[in-house]
Parts: C-alpha cells; sequence; structure tokens
C-alpha cells in the first residue's frame, strides 16, 4: 500500500500543504531531524580530530539520522495499519515530507516582490530559498535563482519523497527526508564539514539519482501541455547539459526547465562570498530572465506536478486491481 499512501499524501498536500497552526505548535520533521543532526555535529565532529577519524564519524552519524527516525516511523505505521482508517493516517503524516504547495508560494513570492517591491525585496524573497549571496545578485540574477531554486527543490522536496514513500511507507519518506536533511546541513565543502559530511553528501546524491531523472522527464513532457514552452529543446537540453553540472542530479531539472523555457540557468555563482564556476544549464539561452518567467516555470511546475500525480494515481490503480 506504500503505493496509495504516496498517491494520497501528494493529493492532501497539494491542496493544503503545511498548516501554519500546526508548524507553530510542534514545527515540522525537518526541523526535528536538524535539531538530531545539529547535535551529532557538535558531539561527533571534533576539530582536533584526524579528517580519517571525522569520516568515520560522519558515517556512525549518517546511520543514527537515517535510521533512529525511520524506525520510529515504521513503527508508527505499522500501529496504525492495525486500526481503521489507518492508510489515510498515514498518508496525512507523509504529507509532511512533501513541499509541492509551499514551494510554489515561496517562488511566487519572489516574482510578486520584484513587480511590487523592486530589486531588494525580490532579493529578500529570493534568500528564503536559495543559498547563494542574494546582496550580488541583479534582477536577472534573483530571477534566474528563483527558478533554478523551482526545477532543484521539485526534484528534493516533491518528486524524490513521494518516490521514496512509494518504495518503502512512511518509513521509506522520513529515511529520504532525515539523509536530505543531512546533506543541507553538513554535506558542504567547508573545512568544518569537508570531513564529517562526506557520507552524507554522497549519500544523498545516491538517493536523488532516480527522482532527479524523473523529475526531467516529468518538466520535458510538461512542456508539450504548456504554451510557450519547447519540451523538444527541453529534451536536447537534459542530454547536453545535465552532465556538465557540479551536482550529479541538480543539473537534470535545471536543463529541463531551461531548455523548456529558453533560458540559460546555473553557470556562476557565489556563495558565502565564494564564487562556484558551474556551467550553464540551457547553453546559449536567453540571460536577461525576468519575473514573467519565473511564472512561465510556475506554470511549468504545476502541470509537471499534475502528472506527478496522475502517475501515482495510475499506479494505485494496477496496484489495487492486482
Amino acid at each position: 500500500m506504500s503505493i496509495l499512501i504516496a498517491f494520497l499524501s501528494l493529493l492532501v498536500e497539494f491542496a493544503v500543504g503545511y498548516p501554519s497552526w500546526l508548524l507553530g505548535a510542534i514545527g515540522h520533521p525537518v526541523t526535528w531531524f536538524g535539531r538530531l543532526i545539529s547535535f551529532l555535529d557538535r558531539r561527533l565532529n571534533r576539530d582536533a580530530d584526524s579528517d580519517a577519524q571525522r569520516r568515520r564519524r560522519g558515517v556512525h552519524a549518517l546511520l543514527i539520522i537515517v535510521l533512529v527516525p525511520a524506525t520510529i516511523a515504521f513503527a508508527v505505521e505499522t500501529m496504525l495499519a492495525g486500526i481503521p482508517a489507518g492508510l489515510i493516517l498515514t498518508a496525512l503524516l507523509a504529507t509532511s515530507l512533501l513541499s509541492q504547495k509551499s514551494l510554489a508560494e515561496h517562488v511566487e513570492a519572489v516574482a510578486d516582490g520584484l513587480d511590487n517591491g523592486g530589486l531588494d525585496i525580490g532579493r529578500v524573497a529570493v534568500s528564503q530559498i536559495v543559498g547563494r549571496d542574494p546582496e550580488k545578485l541583479d534582477r536577472a540574477g534573483v530571477c534566474r535563482a528563483a527558478i533554478e531554486s523551482l526545477a532543484e527543490n521539485f526534484s528534493d522536496g516533491v518528486v524524490a519523497p513521494v518516490f521514496w514513500i512509494g518504495v518503502g511507507g512512511l518509513a521509506g519518506g522520513v529515511a529520504y527526508k532525515a539523509a536530505n536533511t543531512a546533506d543541507s546541513m553538513i554535506g558542504h565543502r567547508t573545512p568544518r564539514h569537508e570531513a564529517f559530511g562526506r557520507a552524507a553528501a554522497r549519500f544523498d546524491d545516491l538517493i536523488n539519482l532516480p527522482a532527479s531523472r524523473l523529475t526531467a522527464l516529468l518538466i520535458v513532457l510538461a512542456a508539450f501541455l504548456v504554451k510557450d514552452s519547447d519540451a523538444g529543446n527541453a529534451w536536447r537540453t537534459v542530454r547536453r547539459d545535465a552532465k556538465k553540472h557540479r551536482s550529479p542530479n541538480a543539473g537534470w531539472p535545471e536543463a529541463a526547465m531551461a531548455g523548456a523555457l529558453g533560458l540559460a540557468l546555473a553557470g556562476p555563482r557565489s556563495y558565502d562570498g565564494v564564487m562556484v564556476d558551474d556551467a550553464f544549464m540551457g547553453e546559449g539561452g536567453r540571460r536577461d530572465v525576468e519575473s514573467v518567467d519565473i511564472r512561465r516555470a510556475l506554470r511549468l511546475y504545476q502541470v509537471a506536478d499534475f502528472l506527478l500525480m496522475g502517475l501515482f494515481g495510475l499506479l494505485s490503480v494496477i496496484v489495487i486491481v492486482a
């Protein structure tokens, strides 16, 4: 029934998201994982240790980060399976692992900020969804950053968790989200985390491989259905540029989005004052991106998300009939 849980969680989260009153009352699973990760980082990641020791302890930390929440989730799902409406309750819990609604709202806020408040407001809005230095972004840079974040987070925040829910139920989704949170917190090439966070970064690369490819395919298919989008160019751009990205996964949805919209995304960017010389996704595409392009990307995302729901709905029917 994992496929059905995944499908129901997609439908519910699309409709209501994660309610703000619930966030205020109990927080969010990502914040819970974050507390565990921060605790292990403080206790196990010691500056005096050698890189080999820190890599080894990073593996130990990753095992705790993934297995402890997943074991709890498995116990909860097993308990709910024995009661009426247990499947529905499990799906409701799984909605907390998805971010369809909030992703669209945060990206749309960037376009609204630029249109209604100007560049400074747009920079503030985009700083909520990207890690690069917003004060160094011009208007086109803010727009590109928002679209890149939309593409990458469609994969990391929607497709990947629902994929792993479909594979392993609530426990599979929780394990994915915990590992992905670990990568975002400690999987950086900084003096403190390059050794300790190596396992988290490599594991996150591995578990995002299927979702990043599926996300690119969904965007290409959506481009067939969305006006002023080019599915053929999206497919060609994925095949040509995705592998050039410094991430083995982020390039796939970014290249698909860039090709579909005729834009050049990614490229050199500044993070904490350090310039990252990344390849362009959509080489030769338009770089003077505007807020209207953010809204075009959102339409493409929404159609791709509907296709994702349709896919899991079809799989659910096949499972039930079988």
